[in-house]
């Protein structure tokens, strides 16, 4: 089985920063594109940012030039540098990793439960 977990959020004011992580870990084979999602209250989930692993990266509109993602790809793990942040930041974060396991062919979508992040005005 894959376990993915994040780690990082917290309580933070208007302008600050805040590093996520995110480590997959279990019976992978391999690891294609990882990614963070957020959900604010009462919204659907979005993508905020995404990188393959070959480091071509894709991020959100409303965070692009404030949040940075990267990847070390020999731990599995995958990183959100969030900086000027904003009220609207608040959310969970959710970290996905697209996994192919020992015993699978084919890539699957794996989740962590998230890691609420609130930015105080």
């Amino acid at each position: 089985q894959v376990q993915v977990v994040e780690s990082g959020g917290g309580l933070v004011q208007a302008g600050g920063s805040l590093r996520l992580s995110c480590a997959a870990s279990g019976s992978i084979f391999s690891i294609n594109a990882m990614g963070w999602y957020r959900q604010a209250p009462g919204k659907q989930r979005e993508l905020v940012a995404a990188i393959t692993s070959g480091g071509s990266t894709n991020y959100a509109d409303s965070v692009k030039g404030r949040f940075t993602i990267s990847r070390e790809n020999a731990k599995n793990t995958v990183y959100l540098q969030m900086n000027r942040l904003k009220p609207e930041d608040t959310a969970v974060y959710y970290c996905n990793a697209g996994v192919k396991t020992f015993a699978s062919i084919i890539y699957a979508d794996y989740w962590g439960k998230g890691t609420l992040v609130t930015v105080s005005s």
